[in-house]
């Protein structure tokens, strides 16, 4: 059988790819950590009022819903995912230049629906990838994905003290520019990956159809909108609150910092501890949705921008928690075949669909009632989540339900 149709990588040592792994999610994390942070603050600059920004932003996670799709079944008919990130890479850096160049509100709406395109999906593929290249090794995903949380907390940091300095409109083009050729270079690196030939299996048509028909995955996926809407909102107005409450764009890095400093950690304790149990899953899910209403309610009730950047430690377990499960939670009920097509499917209702309510109702929300009353329904949503998630939980051990690994597609 030809190397290419090996599921191990193409390398000289075992360690090689890994390392290259690990530097591909920093960068790829640091790079998006600039643009996440401080691409509002950016067009603020350029003088668009929050719902203005607010729809720029949502822009993303509507792209996303076709994007994600898109790339995700691209890269399961070619069994390639390195080399269709290596190419969502390249369209993210051109199009990004032409997003910094262009000045007019109709120009940059145009340019931001083709760069989201190629960047929204990244995040999807880069997870796909990982879980190709541990397969079957003792590697763990938490041990590679704590490299991006790494990456994005020292680079906002970093990136803050700069653009203090520096200002915002020429620090953020240049260092977003810089951090994604570094992480296309770790793309390009990476030795070959590919599908082993007894997972290379194209499903049948209605194969991923009865896959969203589980209905425990499928009222996953609907808790988790609910639940993500909050986390979008603070994704995206969090650097304009601090600076309304008169924080610095340091400051602004240091909250960054905060919310990702721990993520590691959290990623390593999950690695350790996590049962891949849909019960245990389940209580996992409450309690972050709990702590995700703590947190949204303890923003609400700020008038210093310093006790944001305490607030933002929440993130560390909270989207971690969330994050873990849910990458664990789509893998065991997705066949393999369909990897990328699932991973894809799980991003679109964490920052796709609720990206998208996000943008539009948190914008309008920021610019009529202030950010406290766009807090406190974020709290109140996470409850709401936190309660399905309970009952569901509740209803399935009645049940005496237990989740099995998919089956392989045909069987």
């Amino acid at each position: 059988m030809p190397d290419e149709q090996s599921n191990r990588p193409h390398h000289a040592s075992a360690r090689s790819p890994f390392f290259m792994l690990k530097a591909f999610n920093f960068f790829l994390y640091g790079a998006i950590a600039v643009f996440a942070s401080f691409f509002p603050l950016y067009l603020q600059d350029t003088g668009m009022s929050k719902l203005e920004i607010g729809t720029l932003m949502a822009i993303g996670p509507f792209v996303s819903l076709v994007a994600n799709p898109f790339w995700g079944y691209l890269g399961d008919r070619t069994e390639n995912t390195r080399r269709t990130l290596i190419f969502m890479l390249i369209g993210t850096l051109v199009l990004a230049q032409v997003v910094f160049q262009v000045h007019s509100y109709a120009m940059i709406y145009l340019a931001m629906i083709a760069f989201f395109f190629f960047q929204s999906p990244v995040f999807a593929q880069s997870n796909t990838l990982i879980l190709g290249y541990i397969d079957g090794s003792s590697r763990k995903f938490g041990g590679f994905r704590l490299w991006g949380s790494l990456g994005w907390a020292l680079t906002a940091a970093a990136a803050g003290f700069f653009m203090d300095r520096a200002g915002t409109s020429p620090g953020m083009p240049g260092l977003f520019t810089a951090l994604l050729v570094l992480t296309l270079l770790c793309a390009i690196l990476l030795p070959r990956l590919r599908r082993a030939a007894d997972t290379t299996i194209i499903a049948p048509a209605g194969g991923f159809r009865r896959v969203l028909a589980n209905p425990t995955f499928a009222a996953f996926l609907i808790l988790g909108v609910l639940v993500s809407i909050p986390n979008a909102m603070n994704g995206t107005f969090m650097t304009l609150y601090m600076t309304d409450l008169g924080g610095s764009r340091e400051m602004v890095g240091w909250a960054v910092f905060s919310a990702s400093a721990l993520e590691a950690i959290f990623f390593l304790i999950f690695d350790r501890f996590f049962r891949r149990k849909l019960g245990f899953m389940m209580i996992c899910l409450t309690v972050v949705s709990v702590l995700f209403a703590i947190r949204w309610y303890m923003m609400s009730m700020v008038t210093n921008p310093t006790h944001i950047i305490y607030i933002q430690m929440l993130h560390s377990v909270t989207y971690a928690g969330y994050f873990y499960v849910g990458t664990q939670m789509t893998s065991m009920f997705v066949p393999s075949a369909y990897r990328g097509t699932g991973q894809a499917l799980f991003t679109l209702s964490w920052s796709g669909i609720s990206g998208i309510v996000a943008g539009l109702l948190g914008g309008w929300m920021f610019d009529n009632f202030g950010a406290p009353m766009m807090y406190q329904s974020g709290t109140v949503l996470s409850v709401i989540g936190a309660v399905g998630f309970a009952a569901m939980g509740y209803t399935l051990y009645r049940g005496g339900y237990y989740a099995p690994r998919a089956a392989a597609p045909g069987k």
